[in-house]
């Protein structure tokens, strides 16, 4: 990385507050220096995500993740490097420096989103122009027909493609590759010819939180065989998996309200009518089955989703495993039950915002719409459909989360099928214990790391956030058992020496992520909470530690002579000896507890 580069990101660091950023994202509690919240890399209802405001670094004491400010909004906006920097410079009011940092892989491809971005910008204006040319009569009459309002056509952006060639012209003549137009999704090479990917359509942009037309969705004005809705291809800019139909205009609502909770439907068209009616806490999923890259995205506006898909069958049984991924990411999932055969959009073409309010009122938690889908299978007039309900209710109904809920569930089930709810409770506590279910998040850190490794992360951590007991003692002579803390040791030697603080930050930068170093990093900051590292027991245990540490490199050294001492032919065999001995004396005292 370029100098001018790293002396642009500290002073970078210098003029963004960490805590003014993350509040942007998060809902912060100030807790003495800290300000915590619940992990947004991992589901937990305790927060133990914490952010050090004299410090600028955030830690989660539940699943380590760790960082700084660029790394935050990076992790955050699933966003590069670079694209970070960019994003707190603006904020800040700073210009990155043009400098050649980047490796050749990554320069060409920075190179190559951000041609890509280019000819998305441009294919979204000309479908714009198309639609204001006077050659758009279709289109505008499909959109009349929708009663979309300019106003909403501006807002989402809304095109014309009047047929398959002009687009790869314009293109072309704008001096892009053949290459770069193909690979950016809006363009099909079909038998050597270039065509419009989305030829004859309504033009909907899917634009990213950035604010960045990544693809297109394209909408038939007539009846065809074709698809009626279709979205470009997979790119390097747009992966359908990680994206939401409508996020930057949510991102945009964020910025003027508290979001308490979103609403998700599939489509396009649904999304643009709740919009119109009032419903701006709206996006879609495209379609597509719900992520956990979607549920992590969606988390970052909101801790309650709720899921307005189509009133048929095939429609309000959703996806049941993408229900449970938004579950599993601590969102309060609740579904809209619409009236059969209809969708949002019809909804509100015939009922109004009001009737569609209606039915987000009535939106039921996930665990009754489980019962209620489950319900719709079986014909409980009959005996076995009745008894094989009941034992799969049950089984839905054990997974409440409190005692309570279990209960009142109990009681409607009771309702519904005549058996008394001493029976059912019967039933339900005589069922095999669960298997707790692996977790598609990152885990919780469980520390099974040799004694003398947990003995480096607390000497170091002692002079790392500066414990009263280190005070005067020089860090450099304390034997560490791994490089990483031998690194960590002379950074702090080196403040020691200039008698400077200690910025527990900058260690952020002198390791790799996803490397053994950066995660033994952030096991060391798990010691930063609370007072871990103040009082009497806390500099008993640093002193213990020490001990340990010395006496493990009294053994690794006594053991390495004594294999020298048993090579055939060693000449030293006498200074050998002599040095062993003196080692061994030295353990002793150590042991003995004597000065040395």
């Amino acid at each position: 990385m370029a100098t001018a580069l790293q002396e642009f990101i500290t002073t970078l660091k210098e003029k963004v507050d960490i805590v003014e950023v993350a509040g942007g994202y998060l809902t912060l509690e100030r807790r003495g220096n800290g300000y915590w919240a619940c992990c947004p890399f991992h589901h937990e209802k305790t927060p133990s995500f914490c952010i050090n405001a004299s410090d600028q670094y955030y830690h989660c004491f539940g699943c380590g993740e760790s960082g700084d400010v660029i790394k935050f909004v990076r992790e955050l906006e699933n966003i590069e490097f670079m694209d970070a920097v960019k994003l707190l410079a603006q904020r800040a009011g700073l210009e990155v420096p043009q400098t050649g940092f980047d490796n050749k892989n990554t320069v060409e491809l920075k190179r190559k989103r951000d041609v890509l971005l280019k000819i998305m910008n441009d294919c979204a204006h000309f479908y714009l122009d198309n639609l204001n040319s006077g050659k758009a009569d279709e289109h505008i009459n499909y959109i009349l027909k929708r009663n979309i309002p300019s106003n909403i056509v501006r807002s989402f952006g809304l095109g014309a493609s009047l047929n398959f060639n002009d687009l790869p012209k314009f293109l072309l003549a704008k001096g892009y590759s053949k290459q770069d137009i193909i690979d950016s999704g809006a363009v099909n090479e079909v038998d050597g010819r270039l065509t419009d990917a989305q030829g004859g359509r309504l033009i909907i942009p899917i634009i990213n939180a950035m604010d960045e037309v990544i693809a297109f969705g394209g909408r038939v004005l007539k009846k065809t065989e074709f698809a009626k809705y279709k979205n470009t291809k997979e790119t390097l800019l747009f992966n359908k998996s990680k994206s939401l139909y409508n996020i930057n205009l949510l991102k945009k609502l964020r910025k003027t309200q508290t979001i308490n909770e979103v609403i998700m439907v599939e489509g396009y068209m649904d999304t643009i009518s709740l919009y119109q009616a009032g419903f701006k806490n709206v996006v879609a999923s495209m379609g597509t089955s719900l992520t956990q890259e979607q549920a992590r995205l969606i988390k970052r506006y909101t801790d309650t989703v709720l899921i307005s898909y189509d009133g048929d069958g095939a429609g309000q049984k959703a996806n049941m495993r993408g229900l449970e991924i938004l579950k599993g990411e601590g969102i309060n999932v609740k579904v809209v039950p619409l009236p059969e055969g209809l969708d949002p959009d019809d909804v509100i073409k015939q009922q109004g915002a009001e009737g569609y309010q209606k039915c987000l009122d009535n939106a039921m938690p996930l665990i009754e719409y489980k019962l209620v889908t489950l319900g719709r299978g079986y014909d409980i007039t009959k005996t076995e459909d009745k008894i094989k309900y009941v034992s799969e209710a049950i089984k839905i109904i054990r997974t409440a989360d409190s005692a309570a809920e279990q209960e009142e569930l109990l009681k409607n089930l009771r309702d519904k099928t005549g058996i008394t709810y001493e029976s059912l409770k019967r039933d339900l506590n005589s069922m095999p214990a669960q298997q707790p279910q692996q977790a598609e998040q990152k885990a919780v850190r469980k520390d099974i790391s040799p004694v003398t490794v947990k003995a480096s992360r607390f000497v170091i951590a002692s002079f790392l956030f500066g414990a009263k007991y280190t005070q005067d003692i020089d860090v450099s002579q304390i034997p560490f058992c791994s490089d990483v803390h031998t690194i960590i040791a002379k950074y702090l030697q080196s403040k020691q020496l200039m008698n400077e603080r200690v910025q527990p930050a900058e260690l952020f930068e002198f390791f790799d992520e996803n490397t053994a170093e950066y995660e033994e990093l952030c096991k060391i900051l798990d010691y930063s909470d609370g007072d871990a590292l103040a009082g009497e027991v806390a500099e008993k245990y640093y002193s213990d530690c020490v001990f340990k540490l010395n006496l493990e490199s009294l053994n690794k050294q006594i053991t390495t002579l004594k294999a020298k001492l048993n090579e055939p032919g060693n000449a030293d065999n006498m200074l050998l000896a002599a040095q062993l001995q003196h080692l061994i004396d030295q353990r002793k005292k150590i042991k003995s507890g004597e000065k040395q």
